[in-house]
């Protein structure tokens, strides 16, 4: 079954009884049954069924099956945000005197949340170069959990997972892959060795700009080892599935970071046109790219420019898509503003993954609390402006970036 087939008529697409097309928002706080031994059992998870919103919702459900499906996961917990997401995968698994590996230029939100957990005594070792070799030196007894984006927004930095996730499986540590700005359209992290998968819906897999929510997806291929995490040794019964078990029952209902059922909804709904988004996205992404790369006074960043230093992975690991996201510098601050302030097709907004082309800077906005050595690890420089491209036509988006960097000489 290709890719746009099985968004709409794969495994996952539940028959509902009363014969929707689409699954039914289910906006209600709690489940009546007809006896309390009935609830009971769903209580200690003898029965199926549903008692209250935070710790279950069958709207909930119905989308975390359909993006386990397209992920190739195990099982999925959604979340009230990406944020949210990354916050519950790495409390599930790291507890006070454990640490983190992850990638130097990583997404603000997760560098600052990174920082913060310090307090609770779960450590981060940053690393400019993560590949199999540059992991070696950095883990100890103490690491539990290697930490990456697939494509890093905006650093546009790709993970060479085959190799990360070797070393890391050699070393007994899990390998979790913030896919945001990939989608499994584009490739699916845990075919190549991955074994967690992070989302925020707010962005691709929801494509609206209509809801914020986030997604965690179990490949269920780990073997944990709860001697080594201590985090999941109430779970160790429960095998390759303690991480997603203790997530769900533990972090995920205790923590109440639920996403909410019309979100999921929404994100459903967007789905069912990722495919198509996707396609034209990228395509549209590469020829505004090169349309950008052929001006002076500019330096333009794209994984399908012949320059790219990674370039290579395109083809290797992102099935010939450079994904939507491009930037480039415009020599100062000063300019950067008045050629976002100069285009007329284009929002001036701090999200990605829209249908709609967005910009912003960087520096002044979502690296605002960031150190200037983080930030241009993370490819934020005072100059640096990212595009989130949409779904408009070419044209149009071409001659207004023209135009733009054009009159701000």
């Amino acid at each position: 079954m290709q890719f746009n087939t099985q968004l709409l008529h794969g495994k996952s697409i539940a028959k509902n009884p009363s014969r929707e097309m689409l699954p039914p928002i289910s906006q209600v706080t709690a489940y009546q049954y007809e006896s309390m031994e009935e609830l009971e059992k769903v209580f200690q998870h003898k029965s199926m069924g549903y008692a209250y919103t935070r710790i279950g919702n069958p709207t909930l459900t119905s989308f975390e099956q359909r993006i386990s499906e397209l992920e190739g996961g195990s099982g999925a917990v959604c979340c009230s945000s990406g944020m949210a997401a990354i916050s519950a995968a790495i409390l599930a698994v790291c507890e006070s005197g454990d640490e983190i590996i992850a990638r130097s230029g990583l997404y603000g939100g997760t560098i600052d949340l990174l920082h913060d957990l310090e307090k609770l005594g779960i450590h981060t070792v940053f690393t400019k170069e993560m590949t199999g070799e540059a992991l070696k030196p950095l883990i100890n007894e103490k690491t539990k959990l290697i930490f990456a984006e697939f494509i890093s927004n905006p650093a546009l930095q790709v993970l060479d997972i085959p190799s990360v996730s070797k070393i890391a499986h050699e070393n007994g540590i899990p390998l979790f892959v913030d896919s945001t700005t990939t989608t499994p359209f584009i490739a699916k992290p845990l075919s190549l060795g991955a074994d967690v998968v992070i989302h925020s819906t707010s962005k691709y897999l929801n494509g609206g700009g209509n809801s914020i929510g986030g997604v965690i997806v179990d490949g269920g291929k780990f073997a944990w080892n709860t001697d080594k995490h201590k985090a999941l040794s109430e779970f160790k019964k429960y095998g390759k599935a303690a991480f997603i078990v203790r997530l769900r029952t533990d972090i995920w209902e205790n923590l109440g970071g639920c996403m909410a059922p019309v979100n999921a909804f929404l994100t459903c709904i967007g789905l069912d046109t990722l495919g198509l988004r996707m396609e034209r996205i990228c395509d549209n992404a590469d020829k505004l790219a090169r349309a950008l790369n052929q001006l002076k006074g500019i330096e333009v960043s794209y994984l399908t420019l012949d320059n790219h230093p990674y370039h290579d992975y395109v083809d290797r690991e992102l099935n010939g898509y450079g994904g939507g996201i491009l930037t480039f510098r415009a020599g100062s601050k000063e300019r950067a503003f008045k050629i976002i302030n100069s285009l007329k097709y284009v929002m001036i907004a701090s999200n990605i993954g829209d249908i709609r082309t967005l910009v912003i800077h960087p520096a002044s906005t979502l690296y605002i609390r960031t150190e200037k050595e983080e930030r241009e690890a993370a490819g934020v420089y005072e100059d640096t402006i990212r595009v989130s491209v949409g779904i408009e036509n070419i044209e149009d988006l071409t001659e207004d970036f023209i135009k733009a960097v054009s009159e701000s000489e």
